[in-house]
């Protein structure tokens, strides 16, 4: 009866593996005709909110969780140049928490589109996700739609904009990043 244990683990072995590949899958998705900015994440509006950021100075931020069955691929929202990327060391906070949006580890790329608009885009680790992988360098010329990064397991992602961007979604909005559109810029 010793193979009645392996069973048991072979069940378990092949759940795991289903699961990594669900949880891994980034699927090609249509980029709307229309111009607007893009969400750059799958999942859900967690907060909309006014603050001041060192890049932007006053600004808004739209802040999107993404729940362990989204997909964690991240993309660039709009097309433009990447003016910086900086990485910050931190906690690793349950990533609904706003406090994750400071405290948390996180990577912040600072993109300014072909019209001279400037917004920003944090991928903030949760409490399991453990790893931001960031494919953007500075001085990178970007389109829209392009692989931004992917953040592994439960996360969250920030973008902040300038004070008079038009957001068109609202707080509890479910969006798609690549498909739906966030907003326009004024």
């Amino acid at each position: 009866y010793p193979l009645e244990g392996l069973k048991g683990i072979n069940l378990v072995l092949a759940v795991l593996t289903l699961f990594s590949l669900y949880f891994f899958r980034d699927p090609q998705r249509m980029i709307p005709v229309h111009k607007g900015f893009l969400s750059p994440a799958d999942g859900k509006v967690v907060q909309i909110m006014d603050m001041e950021d060192k890049d932007l100075g006053s600004a808004k931020q739209i802040s999107i969780f993404l729940s362990l069955l989204n997909v964690h691929s991240q993309r660039v929202p709009i097309s433009g140049k990447v003016i910086s990327k900086q990485y910050n060391p931190g906690n690793f906070l349950i990533a609904f928490n706003h406090k994750a949006s400071v405290d948390n580890e996180h990577t912040a790329v600072l993109f300014e589109t072909e019209n001279g608009k400037r917004y920003k885009i944090k991928q903030i680790a949760g409490f399991i996700a453990r790893r931001i992988l960031n494919y953007m360098e500075e001085g990178d010329m970007v389109q829209r739609g392009q692989r931004l990064g992917f953040i592994r397991f439960g996360s969250r992602v920030d973008i902040i904009l300038p004070r008079d961007f038009q957001i068109d979604v609202s707080l509890g909005d479910m969006v798609q990043g690549n498909k739906t559109i966030i907003g326009q810029f004024k």
